[in-house]
């Protein structure tokens, strides 16, 4: 499952960087998480690692894109062979 920014997001960074697929981008005014770079970290760490660093925890699982362990794994091949 693709996670999602919520509205209490504030901006501030911290999550940005940790995205190791790059799913991360500014809005406005808000972050918002590129539902079809999401991996959820699958493949890189044991959690979402955006989620570990949000101070204000407005990154949750995104109900319109539920995927498994198996389709994010997938999803992460389909990046890497594009790069």
């Amino acid at each position: 499952m693709a996670l999602m920014i919520t509205d209490e997001c504030i901006a501030c960074d911290a999550c940005l960087d940790e995205c190791p697929t790059a799913a991360i981008e500014e809005g406005d005014p808000i972050y918002i998480i590129d539902p079809d770079r999401c991996v959820e970290c699958v493949g890189f760490y044991d959690e979402p690692s955006c989620v570990s660093v949000c101070p204000v925890d407005c990154i949750i699982p995104d109900p319109d894109n539920v995927e498994n362990p198996e389709e994010l794994k997938y999803k992460l091949q389909q990046i890497q062979d594009e790069e």
